[in-house]
């Protein structure tokens, strides 16, 4: 996620606490070993021939089988892409870089709005690789979450003007770009003329029929049963039914009918709001000074007081057919709006579809949706199963248990609450319902075989400060610093309305008892995105803040822990060891393999952004010059690929 927004507090209720529940919890925790043992496939999805592509595996973390088979790496501190002996990581592309035809980056960002519609976004995030070829051909949907204003400028946030406006909201996104494996193909791969020439083992395959960028200026629509709503109308839009573009998108999902789910997170950002918040825009915290961002000089979408409901139309999630440049996406209201930290789907054994988010802020909730219907029954009579459903909010019990509260107008604690109003202010509507209160809810992934979820909690560092609630027994940081794994677990199908919990791990050096640390193997801390990988390899990645990691600033509760890095996890026994490590004050975010797990796809955001944007574009490679060296210019996000250098499965 975005590191601008890690201190906001919007949730004022007394709802009890996930740390509380966790100290009359967690003595009995017996996850590791056992919840898991029945294995894991993810599903990846799509239309027939991605299902086709999904191979099955042996049972997780089998004798004849372990799953982590690579050494381990130390922490480090360099300002480079580290990955173990027997791995060769290479940049695919960067922000700049055209996703088919289009202009080449001018490294010193002077290319035009116009230019960066045609090109990779920035901050690229989460992602999914979509086979048209099994593991040599596909797509890959990959979301840019947020701009950094003073990068993407010759002259940074100086005589900012609507062209600076139109050309940051053309950095935010989703790309769509056709990827193939070149080994055996020839250094040019299938682009005879070179465009597509690369030096690695995968290429862009430019130009593409699929290959588009969908920004903070596409054309999308509003679908489910909020779309229409006064509150959604604008003095543009008097339908309520059309918006342009989505931002800050993070994590993700994709649908067992080959759609992915771009989520909208920390939209409120780019929001101003002057005078007295309304009610709605305070729980969703809409302010006077939003992140920094000067569109609403510019543009009045962006001034909460010229259109009041504009902000209204964002942090809901957005369907895109990435197999189709034509279509247009659609903003999914039945999922709930608030700050989506992804949007995993898992298909039920009753043949309905599940969906899981996280509201990615400190003592905010985790939902899920259920379709009305199975989903095919649903497709085949024209209705999306998006669209028709049920959404809930997790309740945990201190014994282990939890359920599943309804978010609807039959719940007696939501009386006089319409459809609309809950999917709207979904966050209040959850406040009312009880749930639990949890420390900035992130990424969600799940076990089918044995009907476990999986996610991360990154931190909290209000946590148990000032009035905030306070935690001790097992867990004995005053202040979540370093965050915690949870699980649940159903009995017989995901549409289950209860569950029992457990812990994965809580995280900080296990080393350090101070830590309270249950992990087992290498330390890391601030768990953010996760992936369970078809062979049930658990893949965490971490979003510790920059100030914590920038090299000005190495010291306090990070000292130590090097910067961003991704490790991989086998969920039997909880064994953890380092894969990656990142260039200065990344977040390693986005994670995706071929079905046969033979490359791996990863994400490198934000490298050397300093966290209070102070980036000198006179200097711009302040804290990092990664990817493009010293003489290269700006640092540039980018989307890296992994392969293993014997041709095997990654992380074996």
């Amino acid at each position: 996620m975005s590191i601008v927004d890690d201190d906001i507090i919007s949730n004022p209720t007394n709802s009890e606490t996930f740390e509380e529940v966790i100290e009359k919890r967690f003595s009995r925790r017996g996850f590791v070993g056992g919840l898991l043992a029945a294995g894991a496939i993810t599903a990846l999805g799509g239309v027939d021939s991605v299902l086709a592509a999904v191979p099955k595996r042996t049972p997780a973390g089998s004798t004849a089988n372990p799953l982590l088979g690579f050494q381990g790496i130390p922490v480090s501190e360099l300002d480079d892409l580290v990955v173990p002996p027997g791995y060769t990581a290479e940049v695919l592309i960067r922000w700049g870089d055209p996703v088919s035809n289009g202009p080449a980056f001018s490294g010193d960002a002077s290319n035009s709005a116009d230019d960066q519609a045609l090109q990779w976004g920035m901050h690229n995030d989460g992602m999914v690789y979509f086979p048209l070829q099994g593991s040599k051909r596909g797509l890959l949907v990959v979301n840019s979450e947020y701009t950094d204003d003073v990068l993407l400028f010759p002259d940074g946030l100086a005589n900012w003007d609507a062209a600076k406006t139109r050309k940051s909201l053309n950095a935010h996104g989703v790309n769509i770009i056709e990827v193939e494996d070149v080994r055996g193909l020839g250094r040019n791969g299938r682009n005879g003329n070179g465009r597509g020439a690369t030096k690695g083992n995968w290429q862009v395959v430019r130009p593409s029929r699929y290959a588009r960028r969908i920004t903070g200026l596409t054309p999308i629509d509003i679908a489910g049963p909020a779309a229409g709503d006064d509150r959604l109308k604008t003095s543009v839009d008097t339908t309520g039914r059309r918006v342009l573009g989505t931002l800050n998108n993070c994590a993700m999902g994709f649908t067992p009918w080959g759609t992915y789910l771009a989520c909208e997170e920390n939209f409120n950002g780019y929001f101003r709001k002057t005078g007295t918040q309304t009610p709605l825009e305070a729980r969703y915290g809409i302010t006077a000074g939003g992140f920094g961002y000067l569109w609403h000089t510019t543009d009045s979408r962006f001034d909460a007081n010229a259109e009041p409901n504009e902000a209204n139309r964002f942090g809901w999630v957005t369907e895109i057919d990435p197999f189709d440049p034509d279509s247009t996406p659609v903003k999914r209201t039945a999922l709930g709006r608030f700050k989506h930290e992804g949007a995993w789907v898992q298909e039920a054994r009753d043949g309905r579809v599940v969906v899981y988010s996280g509201d990615d802020e400190q003592f905010e909730y985790i939902y899920r949706y259920v379709s009305a219907d199975r989903w095919r029954k649903m497709r085949a009579r024209g209705i999306s199963p998006l669209d028709e459903g049920t959404l809930y909010v997790a309740k945990f019990n201190a014994d282990g248990t939890g359920s599943w509260l309804p978010l609807t107008p039959e719940n007696p604690a939501l009386s006089g609450w319409s459809i609309a109003d809950i999917l709207i202010n979904t966050r209040g509507a959850a406040d009312l319902a009880g749930a639990t209160k949890m420390d900035r809810p992130e990424w969600i992934d799940t076990f089918p075989d044995s009907l476990t979820a999986i996610a991360t909690l990154t931190n909290n560092s209000r946590r148990g400060t000032g009035s905030n609630p306070g935690t001790d027994a097992p867990n004995p940081r005053a202040a979540n610093t370093y965050g915690h794994i949870i699980t649940w677990r159903y009995a017989k199908d995901w549409t289950e309305d209860t569950f029992s919990w457990d812990i994965f791990a809580l995280a900080g050096d296990p080393a350090e008892p101070t830590h309270g640390s249950t992990i087992v193997g290498d330390k890391y801390g601030s768990p953010d995105g996760i992936y369970v990988a078809p062979s049930g390899r658990l893949w965490i990645q971490t979003d510790v803040s920059g100030s914590s990691i920038n090299p000005e600033n190495r010291t306090g509760a990070y000292q130590g822990f090097g910067n961003n890095q991704m490790l991989a996890a086998d969920p039997n026994t909880g064994e953890t060891r380092r894969f990656l490590v990142g260039p200065n004050v990344c977040e390693v975010t986005g994670v995706f393999v071929t079905p046969d797990e033979r490359t791996m796809f990863v994400g490198i955001q934000h490298p050397g952004e300093a966290p209070s944007g102070r980036n000198d574009p006179a200097n711009p490679k302040r804290y990092s010059s990664w990817p493009d060296g010293p003489s290269g210019g700006r640092p540039r996000s980018s989307l890296v690929v992994i392969t293993k250098d014997d041709g095997g499965v990654i992380g074996s």
